[in-house]
């Protein structure tokens, strides 16, 4: 497969207009997960690999609503905006195999994920920094080390965005490595816009109150821009990886 390069029309094209066939089931996923293959319907034509995730298959949350997909679609749409690219392109269908669900372009990687990468690769900790100030932003409440991937382009991708943009303080998250080193002011100048105005995109994917408390959120990095302290084992995820 060819390396994933914004706007991805390519790729976008697939998952959304794509003809869709089961590869595989994800059986460690918590949440039913496939592997499916999109194809342009034409003989030796394009095709790419889509992680699904069916509303059908969710297990009830008493913290979240059920459509999971639409938090994982408005973090992708909400990192484009940011001109970040940290989300893997993610699209909404009804049509796919076990109804509406996300469809997210599968990311080829290097076996790395985020604790390797912390100790073996220096020359990607600013993207990792990017990473952690999106989940403060996303309210990311299961930001696993597996859910960091390296690809071939030496590119960091994060997954697994359905638990985010809670309106209630529920960040967990593995990278606390740089807690109180200040924030690159690139970040925070593609964050402050948000604290006018979300996307409409977005904002159509969230409540109103999820929509103020990411507004908030964005006003609290620009600031007070230096990455947060843990304050008790509840901001980690489990299981870790």
């Amino acid at each position: 497969m060819s390396p994933l390069c914004p706007p991805f029309d390519r790729e976008l094209g697939l998952l959304t207009r794509g003809e869709l066939g089961i590869v595989a089931q994800l059986a460690e996923s918590s949440n039913l997960t496939f592997v499916l293959e999109a194809t342009d319907g034409t003989e030796d034509g394009d095709y790419g690999w889509v992680v699904y995730k069916p509303e059908l298959g969710e297990r009830p949350l008493h913290d979240f609503a059920r459509g999971l997909h639409g938090r994982e679609e408005a973090a992708f749409l909400l990192s484009e905006y940011l001109g970040w690219h940290i989300v893997p392109p993610t699209v909404t269908r009804a049509d796919a195999p076990f109804g509406i669900g996300s469809l997210q372009w599968y990311i080829e990687n290097e076996g790395m994920h985020y604790f390797p990468l912390l100790e073996t690769r220096s020359d990607l900790h600013g993207q990792l920094r990017r990473m952690a100030v999106f989940d403060i932003l996303t309210n990311n409440t299961d930001r696993k080390s597996g859910h960091v991937l390296l690809d071939a382009a030496e590119h960091v991708w994060g997954i697994d965005h359905g638990l985010c943009f809670s309106a209630q303080p529920k960040l967990r998250t593995v990278i606390w490595d740089f807690a109180g080193e200040e924030i690159d002011a690139g970040l925070l100048a593609a964050v402050e816009p948000l604290i006018d105005e979300v996307p409409g995109d977005v904002a159509a994917l969230l409540t109103p109150d999820e929509v103020t408390a990411l507004q908030s959120r964005a006003s609290r990095i620009v600031r007070l821009p230096q990455l947060p302290h843990p304050r008790s084992h509840y901001h980690y995820p489990w299981p870790l990886v």
